[in-house]
C-alpha cells in the first residue's frame, strides 16, 4: 500500500511517477524498497489518468470514511501484488497481510 501512497504523494506534488521517484519517496519513509514492486506499479500506471480514478473512486463511496486518494487505481495495486507473489516466499506473504490490518 506504501508504494501506491507514494505514487499519489509524487501526483498530488505534481512530479513524474518514476522507479526513481517512487524509490526516494519510500526511503526518505524509512521503508526497504522493492525494486520490483517499484517498477510493477510504475508499468501499471502508464496511461492512468489518476485524477479521473480519484473522482471515480469518490463518486463510488462517497460516504467512506478515508480519503479517496486512498482508494488508488485497482489496476495498480494488482499488478504490484502479483509481482510480490512471485518474488516472496509464503512468510514475507504472511507478514504483508498483518501490516493490512494494523
Amino acid at each position: 500500500m506504501e508504494y501506491i501512497y507514494a505514487a499519489l504523494l509524487l501526483h498530488n506534488a505534481g512530479k513524474a511517477i518514476s522507479e526513481e521517484a517512487i524509490t526516494a519517496v519510500l526511503q526518505a519513509a524509512g521503508v526497504e524498497v522493492n525494486e520490483a514492486r517499484a517498477k510493477a506499479l510504475v508499468a501499471a500506471l502508464d496511461g492512468v489518468d489518476i485524477e479521473e480514478a480519484i473522482a471515480k473512486a469518490a463518486f463510488a463511496a462517497p460516504a467512506a470514511a478515508a480519503p479517496a486518494a486512498a482508494a488508488a487505481p485497482a489496476a495498480a495495486e494488482a499488478a504490484v501484488e502479483e509481482e510480490e507473489e512471485e518474488d516472496t516466499s509464503e512468510e514475507d506473504g504472511m507478514a504483508g497481510l498483518g501490516a493490512l490490518f494494523g
